[in-house]
């Protein structure tokens, strides 16, 4: 797995498009803790911590390259699946186009049970976490069979989904 600087490297250096799929009711990136406290407790934030990738998804706009995800989520969705809803509206003000589907949908569609990357849709970084919700790394794929697989999960989840606007969080 690639936890680092090679992982990294790909958000930089994608020619056309990342996209990304998430399906885990719950992620424990230790820079949210507080805002996600805070969130549910009803108080203001910064939200300092999204401002480089902010910044990354604006530089990569500006240069015609986009970024896309597909959420997969619960109903009801947990806590931190609405709070990543609210802050999304952030994302996709600096060009970073999320959308959310429903696991109801996702399930029956075939789509898998594991987050990735797919970047410029010949570039698979599939995503592990542990037990506690934390990322470990990114595992590098290059076995065309199973890259052509998550091309196809992306656009059955792309077709599926609908936009952050659009989707009801209730």
């Amino acid at each position: 797995m690639e936890p680092g600087p090679a992982f990294g490297e790909l958000f930089q250096t994608f020619e056309h498009t990342a996209f990304r799929l998430e399906v885990r009711d719950r992620y424990n990136a230790p820079y949210e803790v507080e805002s996600l406290r805070k969130f549910l407790a009803g108080e203001p934030d910064e939200l300092v911590w999204m401002d480089t990738w902010l910044d990354i998804v604006r530089e990569a706009a500006a240069a015609g390259r986009r970024f896309a995800r597909v959420r997969v989520v619960s109903r009801p969705m947990t806590d931190y699946q609405r709070f990543s809803h609210t802050l999304a509206k952030r994302n996709n003000a600096a060009g970073e186009d999320i959308r959310y589907l429903d696991r109801d949908q996702a399930e029956p569609a075939g789509l898998p049970d594991h987050d990735y990357w797919l970047f410029d849709s010949h570039k698979l970084a599939i995503m592990h976490f542990a037990e506690d919700n934390r990322f470990e790394g990114a595992e590098i794929i290059e076995d065309p069979a199973v890259i052509v697989q998550h091309n196809y999960w992306r656009d059955v989840a792309w077709h599926h989904a609908a936009r952050r606007d659009d989707f009801a969080t209730d």
